[in-house]
């Protein structure tokens, strides 16, 4: 490998590509050390629905900026890029590579190209648009925020509850439209020589064939018991970030009783391949990205010719 000083590698793609395996194998052979770039990892007590590393593997590659909330609390992007920057500085402070890892591409982007100085967070407004949700659906939520800042609206999907809450959240907070309150306050971008690179699947039936094994597989270990654990707590709902990731979301709906076994299953699996599909959306859209093949059989040598 022949890098310059001080820069991180950033491997990113959709669920189910292959992320993992490829960087156990490449901290087994060179001096990075692992950011988790998951906003689902970060929970404590949701291992087996996340994919998480197990202790075994863990022992051998340890992650940082995985299992550092309670599920019952949130954890903001903003959080995320302030815990992130902090981790590549320890990791450079020790002659290492920063070495990040992940699917939630927003991360990404909040790591290397800033946040801008949006309001905070505002209960009373977040409780009132999720209360609408429950009454009208996301997708009535998205056509509503269509109307205040059809801008914002493009480019955010009919399903993306958390990104339909936060904008609606700061129109309704500043009663100005989303691109207003960014162009009002500049992104500070990242400082690092970033290397970006994506596992990118070149055949859908191959991921999504990866996908409905890897939750069937999730089931076989008990993740079904994992959400009953989570639902027993008497602290937690659906509402929650939390709770709201793949998988967690549709256990939590068979838990209650809107549909049976089988039922979920399905949802949850056509819930991570359209997880999947937004992934690869972003990633489309990203410039400077080396594309790998996720299906190569010299996966290991492929990335290190990007380097």
């Amino acid at each position: 490998m022949h890098m310059q000083k001080n820069t991180i590698i950033c491997l990113m793609g959709p669920t189910g590509a292959g992320k993992s395996r490829l960087a156990f194998e490449l901290v087994e052979r060179f001096p990075f050390e692992i950011i988790s770039v998951d906003s689902a990892m970060v929970y404590r007590d949701m291992n087996i629905g996340t994919a998480k590393p197990t202790p075994e593997e863990l022992k051998k590659a340890p992650h940082r900026l995985i299992d550092i909330r309670d599920p019952g609390e949130r954890y903001s992007v903003g959080e995320f890029r302030y815990d992130a920057l902090c981790e590549i500085n320890s990791i450079f402070a020790n002659k290492k590579i920063p070495f990040l890892v992940g699917g939630t591409m927003l991360y990404f982007k909040a790591l290397q190209e800033g946040l801008s100085n949006l309001p905070g967070a505002n209960p009373k407004i977040r409780e009132e648009i999720v209360d609408q949700a429950k009454q009208l659906g996301w997708p009535a939520l998205h056509k509503k925020l269509t109307q205040l800042d059809p801008t914002a609206a493009k480019r955010i999907h009919k399903n993306d509850s958390q990104r339909i809450q936060r904008a609606l959240e700061l129109v309704e907070t500043s009663q100005q439209s989303v691109s207003s309150l960014y162009a009002k306050s500049p992104c500070e971008p990242l400082s690092y020589k970033t290397i970006n690179i994506g596992l990118i699947p070149e055949d859908r039936a191959w991921l999504h064939r990866r996908i409905e094994q890897r939750f069937d597989a999730m089931l076989q270990e008990g993740f079904v018991d994992e959400v009953k654990k989570l639902y027993a707590r008497g602290d937690l709902t659906n509402d929650f970030p939390s709770m709201r990731s793949v998988g967690y979301r549709q256990v939590w709906d068979y838990l209650d009783g809107k549909y049976d076994f089988d039922t979920m299953r399905e949802k949850a699996i056509i819930a991570t391949r359209q997880l999947a599909k937004r992934q690869l959306t972003w990633l489309r859209g990203w410039s400077n990205l080396h594309n790998l093949r996720a299906e190569s059989a010299s996966l290991f040598d492929d990335f290190l010719s990007q380097l």
